[in-house]
């Protein structure tokens, strides 16, 4: 991370406060006064990739939770799936925004956002599915959640002082959303009779695609010391959910992997049927209008 009054970290504090982010209004640059040059040594097209994998993850799931409002339970728990959201579209943003720099093409967060097509998003199908109820949404949130959290500490170690900047402001975050999903879990696993079967159900639906998290990627090989190996994360991912699951007096599920497609899944942009659905709505009046502002 860089400490001093200039540097990365420094500059997304103090800057993205206000910021806000829809197609056509033209607000302020994610990263507005942040040094976004590449590194002597590092590829920049599998910097952008690499960013484009963890940003999409972010853009994708915010939406999913951002349906949710009004559908929640409690206006609370409303107010709560807003804020976990925005603070994924955040991080979209900001991963976005840094992809486009990183591969000189100059393309900003909405370019990408909203003018690609569904082979070219490169987030883990586990953040497409759309939740039957709110047991699976916070089992989904749990093991994502859980999962980013690990991916993000070890990320403010990386040699790319943005990407070190936009994890060390993000474990804040997910730190919030993994105990927040963690504390659901345990209320409706150790609750009645009817919210324990609901609730070990949820975590069955979504557990095939966990192990899709700890696949190595080409890209990341490609980029020693500024990405984070995810394979070395399974272990604290799942002493994590092990204990919320024993807490809530759930069964850790034995079920095989998510099947892929002839050996490629999300992050190669193999996706499930459910993230072409979410793209026609997230992507419509973006593609209606172009060049619209207001």
């Amino acid at each position: 991370m860089i400490e001093d009054e200039f540097g990365a970290y420094h500059a997304l504090t103090e800057s993205e406060d206000d910021h806000r982010w829809a197609f056509g209004t033209g607000f302020t640059d994610a990263l507005e006064g942040v040094d976004t040059g590449v590194a002597e040594g590092i590829d920049g097209d599998a910097l952008a990739a690499y960013c484009l994998m963890l940003g999409d993850d972010a853009l994708i799931y915010s939406h999913r939770l951002q349906q949710w409002i009004t559908r929640a339970p409690e206006l609370e728990e409303e107010t709560a799936l807003g804020n976990i959201a925005l603070d994924l579209l955040g991080q979209a943003r900001m991963l976005l925004a840094r992809a486009g720099r990183a591969d000189g093409t100059g393309r900003d967060e909405d370019r990408f956002a909203f003018f690609r097509d569904e082979h070219e998003f490169r987030n883990v199908r586990l953040v497409e599915r759309l939740d039957q109820d709110f047991a699976e949404l916070v089992a989904r949130l749990l093991i994502f959640s859980a999962f980013r959290l690990a991916l993000f500490d070890g990320l403010r170690a990386s040699t790319d002082p943005v990407l070190s900047a936009i994890a060390e402001k993000g474990v804040k975050e997910l730190t919030y959303h993994r105990d927040y999903a963690a504390s659901w879990v345990v209320r409706l696993g150790d609750g009645t009779e009817l919210s324990h079967r609901r609730m070990q159900a949820a975590i069955e639906v979504n557990w095939p695609l966990l192990d899709e998290l700890f696949t190595p990627h080409a890209v990341e090989a490609a980029l020693a010391g500024v990405a984070v190996e995810v394979g070395t994360l399974r272990a604290e991912v799942e002493a994590v959910l092990d204990t919320v699951l024993a807490t809530a007096s759930l069964d850790r599920p034995d079920l095989a992997p998510m099947a892929k497609l002839r050996g490629l899944a999300g992050r190669d942009g193999v996706h499930t049927e459910a993230l072409g659905m979410l793209l026609a709505e997230l992507q419509s009046v973006a593609r209606a209008h172009p060049d619209a502002t207001w």
